[in-house]
Formats: structure tokens, C-alpha cells, sequence
């Protein structure tokens, strides 16, 4: 990048550290997502045990057994020496070397192309090891005080294993889970987890919950997110951007101005007992599910939202009904931010819309708004606006009646805002 202005750059990764991934899910950087591992290759068998010799020299004996190597991840090279003189005491033939990022460059090149030609049974190694080195033999690895560290770098060194069609195996030595901190606790849970094969964007996931997207624009790389939740923490995210366009660089952005989309509500909620979502008999891959129901979430008009359902068809068939009716409250909400609806209600064949207790807003001077009570005026039964006194003011609610589906109740607000009282 110093050498050339304008460069393109593809970073790969296992598991993406926490900030990284927040650019990547609010757009700022794009991400594309490998899951299909090799073939013939198996998931790990991964087991949290405490430090025991008799399951250490069970699992080494069954590992030398089947003509395997193993990994012994100890972290500290001060004591190093003593592990691997506890593991020549458990299995005396076994060949040992030890490999640490404190050896001299030459002496730790031998130990490990010896240890990947086979001249060795078990590294005893440092986390020096999860970069890169592979070795199909090696399908066994124990990872010594696994709760120090985090969960990259678990996933990382328990990918050192299982690179063959051999059935491989993780073993993560921890002390009793109560006497770790929480935090350990839940990187020991999610890494046990998630050890099916291609589970690394999960993990990454988990990591970016249990330690937080960090500062957007500085160097720390976890934050305060685990405390008040994702979901919570990107609404706060995009309200704080929202102002700063609307406020300070006003001048930059004076489309703001007229997209009522985003200044009058910022985010509209549904609570229906109706089926709306993409069924798993539809579309049975979890990742694929969660990134349509992304992508549906940028759809900002009508056009987008015709060819976001053509390109469904093409690659899932005929959309079904829980389908049609989630693409149908998309154009819910966007009805609902020109009328000033923030909320809607829809249970028992019965929608309640509530409208902004911000009575001076704009968007009740609107022509829209003005024919939209017009044509409420002119129903005799199913459709009225009632007023409920709250502590923050008064709040008019719409009432409907008889909706049993999602598009008929777009249809028959969508033609009290166009000077048809009739749905």
C-alpha cells in the first residue's frame, strides 16, 4: 500500500478479529465467506478436561498407536522444559522436541521439518505453532491453560490438527470452570461449541458478542458491546451517525432532508403472531437465511425489492407465504414512515398502529397524512383512530380490523393514503 495509491487488497483470515468483522456486517468493508472445507476431512472432537496424566498418556498412547503425532501447547518457555520432561516420564519411547519463539531461528527450523518429517512423535510448542504449520500426521493436540487465551487463537491452534482424512482430536486443559472468569467461561463454551467443520465465521461471531467491535476509529480492538448487546449496540450506532449527517455535516449530506425514511422514525417495530420469515424448508442453510434476511434489511424501494424477489425465485423456487408476507412488511414500514406509525401490533386478526407522540412533526402537515384521516373519516366500521393518554402525552393509535394477513393490511393502508377509502 506505501508503493502503490488505489491498491486492492484481500485479507484472509480463520476468524476475524472482532473490529474487522463490525466493518464487514455495517458495510464498511466487504466480506465474502468460505465454508466449505476439503473433502474427506472430519470435524474435531473437542473435550474441556482438567490436567490429568492418565488422560494425557491414554490420548498419546491411542495417537502413537495409529502412527500419529501430537501437539502439546504449553505457553510459558519458562517452565517448558519441565512439561516436556513430565510427558518423557508418561510415555517413556516417545520421541519429544520442543519448539518456542525464544530458540535460536536455525535450531527451531530443524525441530520443526524434523517434527513435520516425522523424527518426532510430540512438539511440545508454544503458540508459535498456529502459524501455518502443517502437518496432516499430526491429529491429536492438547492446549495446556486453554481459558488465557481467546478464541482466534483456540480455533487457530485446533486447526493444527484434522488436516488429514484421519479422525483428529482437541483436548483444551483448563482448571475447574468455576474458578475462571466468566469471560473464560463463555470462550471455553463457544470454542466447545462450535467444532463442526467451516464453524470459524460462529466463532467469530461469538468473539465479537463476548468482547465487542471496539473503537471504530482507534486502535482497541474489543469494547463495551458485551454489555449492552449487539443488536442494541448497532441501533446506537446508527442513530449516533444519523445525527452527526442530519447536524455537523448537514451540508454534506442535504438528501438526509427529504428521506423521510430516516428523519422522521428511525426504526419501526412489528410484533405479529404471524408466520414472517424464509422456513427452513425453503431455504435450510442457517448462514444463507441470515444473510437474505440482510440484504432485505438495506432494500430501500420498490425496485430493489423487485429484484431482490426475482433473484429469490431464481436461486429457492416459488417464494411461500411466510415469505411473500415478510417481503410484504417491508413495504409496511415504509407506508408506516410517511403516515408517522413507529410501531405496529398485528395479533388476533387485529392490527394496532401507534403513532409519534411528537404532535408538531412534520409529517401530520403532510397531504398524505391529511387524506390518509379523510379516508379513515369516511370508514364506518373496521378502520378508527382512538387517542391514549401516556405519561409522555397523547398518542393516537390506529385500530384495524380483520386482517388475517400482512398484504391486506398494506393494501388497505396503501389506499387511504391515495384518496381510496375502500381496500
Amino acid at each position: 500500500r506505501s508503493l502503490k495509491t488505489n491498491i486492492d487488497v484481500l485479507s484472509l483470515t480463520a476468524t476475524p478479529i472482532p473490529r474487522t468483522l463490525q466493518f464487514s456486517l455495517m458495510s464498511a468493508r466487504d466480506l465474502s465467506i468460505i465454508a466449505t472445507p476439503p473433502p474427506n476431512r472430519y470435524p474435531i472432537d473437542t473435550e474441556v478436561v482438567r490436567f490429568s496424566e492418565s488422560i494425557i498418556r491414554d490420548a498419546i498412547m491411542y495417537e502413537l498407536k495409529r502412527s500419529g503425532q501430537i501437539f502439546f501447547i504449553h505457553n510459558r518457555v519458562e517452565n517448558i522444559k519441565e512439561v516436556s520432561g513430565m510427558l518423557q516420564r508418561l510415555i517413556p519411547d516417545a520421541r519429544i522436541a520442543i519448539g518456542h519463539g525464544q530458540m535460536d531461528g536455525k535450531k527451531l527450523e530443524k525441530t520443526l521439518i524434523g517434527f513435520m518429517e516425522g523424527d518426532y512423535d510430540v512438539l511440545v510448542a508454544t503458540t508459535i505453532i498456529e502459524n501455518g504449520l502443517d502437518v496432516p500426521n499430526a491429529n491429536t493436540i492438547f492446549i495446556n491453560n486453554a481459558n488465557n487465551f481467546g478464541l482466534s487463537d483456540l480455533h487457530q491452534m485446533r486447526g493444527r490438527v484434522g488436516r488429514s482424512n484421519k479422525k483428529a482430536f482437541c483436548y483444551f486443559i483448563t482448571p475447574p470452570l468455576n474458578s475462571i472468569s466468566s469471560e473464560a467461561q463463555k470462550r471455553i463454551k463457544a470454542i466447545q461449541q462450535y467444532s463442526e467443520l467451516g464453524s470459524g465465521m460462529q466463532i467469530a461471531m461469538r468473539d465479537l458478542e463476548i468482547r465487542g467491535a471496539g473503537d471504530l476509529l482507534g486502535g482497541d480492538q474489543s469494547g463495551f458491546i458485551n454489555e449492552i448487546g449487539y443488536d442494541t449496540y448497532q441501533k446506537i450506532l446508527e442513530e449516533a451517525v444519523q445525527e452527526l449527517k442530519e447536524t455537523e455535516f448537514k451540508s454534506l449530506y442535504k438528501s438526509i432532508e427529504s428521506n423521510s425514511l430516516r428523519t422522521h422514525i428511525k426504526d419501526i417495530q412489528i410484533d405479529t403472531d404471524l408466520e414472517i420469515l424464509f422456513p427452513e424448508t425453503y431455504v435450510n442453510i442457517i448462514s444463507e437465511r441470515l444473510t437474505l434476511y440482510r440484504e432485505l434489511s438495506k432494500v430501500s424501494n420498490e425496485v430493489e425489492l423487485m429484484v431482490f424477489r426475482k433473484n429469490l425465485i431464481d436461486r429457492f423456487g416459488q417464494i411461500p407465504d411466510q415469505g411473500n408476507e415478510l417481503l410484504d412488511t417491508i413495504k409496511l414500514k415504509w407506508l408506516a414512515t410517511k403516515i408517522g406509525i413507529e410501531r405496529y401490533v398485528i395479533k388476533q386478526s387485529k392490527c394496532l398502529g401507534y403513532f409519534i407522540q411528537d404532535q408538531e412533526n412534520d409529517i401530520f402537515k403532510t397531504k398524505m397524512f391529511s387524506v390518509f384521516l379523510k379516508n379513515i373519516q369516511k370508514e364506518k366500521s373496521n378502520i378508527i383512530i382512538k387517542e391514549k393518554i401516556t405519561k409522555n402525552g397523547l398518542q393516537l393509535i390506529l385500530v384495524v380490523e380483520n386482517i388475517e394477513r400482512i398484504d391486506k393490511l398494506y393494501n388497505t393502508l396503501k389506499n387511504l393514503t391515495t384518496g381510496s377509502s375502500s381496500p
